[in-house]
């Protein structure tokens, strides 16, 4: 891996899509800071050019091996309370960096359960028995040129969809709340209410820790992935694994819990399309989230890590104008 100048445009080629990326971590939501980012995210673009953190500092390199025309963004939130949350997030990013793009949402499952299991198996062999197994949630989207992106995700880190006038979560928290709503416990308005309106540091599944969906009392391995077979009919249109079209004139907002950590978590995250609105750039829609989170919190925002990855839909790249004339008949 060398350096490489920063990937901003991602350009898939011919078949498209264009898109206006960027991404951003702070170790702190507001306050005086000092704690461990244990946040992290991953850009790989159409060129191999990559963006990450390591040791909580951006490290940005080239992948010889990627191939032309595809790339991966990602956000990790390696889980506070539980020791090397941040190594955990870390050494995701760096398998991810190794993982073969993938052309379906099969085979991207599939690696990154194999993935999950390695990890697992790094993690408690390196340490002795009592070891509280780390973990780290994982929001992930492959861009596929000419082709629908792929959702991955396993945790309560999000991907939104902003319109001009709206905020619209495309994936389902892993929390008690959506197991209780599985279970047939919590009907819709107070699933979300427990899950948009408030918020709650629980978690019922994470990447390498494993998850609570299968066993309520014991801690399972695999992860547990929520399909229409087993989320409760509001949330069945919202897989964990799916194929996700990013559309014109939106912007895609992947991003860590650190942004709504409060009590009224729904009112703020609704703000958001009029706040950034008047961006014209991912990279400037994030100066402004970023600003906002910092200098005007929601009332009783819990100090927090906070990452976003951004992305815009760009219209297709003009051709150059021919003018060689046919010779006339």
């Amino acid at each position: 891996m060398s350096a490489v100048p920063p990937c901003r445009e991602f350009d898939l080629g011919p078949l498209g899509p264009r898109l206006d990326v960027a991404a951003r971590s702070a170790p702190a939501a507001h306050g005086t800071g000092g704690r461990e980012n244990q946040d992290n995210f991953l850009l790989i673009d159409a060129e191999g050019n990559a963006r990450y953190l390591r040791n909580q500092q951006e490290e940005i390199t080239h992948l010889a091996h990627w191939p032309h025309g595809h790339a991966r963004v990602a956000v990790l939130d390696g889980m506070g309370g539980h020791v090397q949350g941040r190594q955990a997030a870390e050494a995701t990013v760096a398998a991810l960096l190794t993982l073969p793009p993938c052309g379906s949402a099969t085979e991207l499952a599939a690696r990154l359960d194999a993935l999950h299991a390695e990890l697992q198996r790094h993690f408690d062999a390196a340490h002795e028995n009592g070891f509280r197994r780390p973990g780290t949630t994982l929001t992930l989207l492959e861009l596929r040129p000419g082709a629908s992106a792929l959702l991955y995700h396993a945790g309560d880190s999000r991907l939104y969809e902003l319109t001009a006038d709206q905020a619209t979560p495309l994936t389902v928290d892993h929390v008690p709340a959506t197991a209780m709503a599985m279970a047939g416990q919590l009907d819709e308005h107070e699933w979300w209410r427990q899950v948009h309106g408030e918020h709650r540091s629980q978690i019922s599944q994470a990447f390498i820790l494993g998850n609570a969906f299968a066993s309520q009392t014991v801690l399972s391995d695999p992860l547990f992935p929520l399909t229409p077979l087993n989320l409760p009919p509001w949330l069945c249109h919202l897989p964990d694994r799916r194929a996700v079209e990013l559309l014109p004139e939106r912007t895609y907002l992947l991003a860590t819990d650190g942004f709504w950590s409060c009590p009224d978590a729904w009112d703020w995250v609704a703000r958001w399309p009029a706040m950034l609105g008047s961006a014209q750039t991912a990279s400037a829609k994030l100066d402004i989230l970023f600003t906002e989170i910092a200098q005007r919190p929601p009332a009783q925002l819990h100090l927090d890590n906070i990452t976003a990855v951004a992305l815009r839909v760009l219209a297709p790249a003009t051709p150059p104008h021919d003018e060689t004339a046919l010779p006339a008949a």
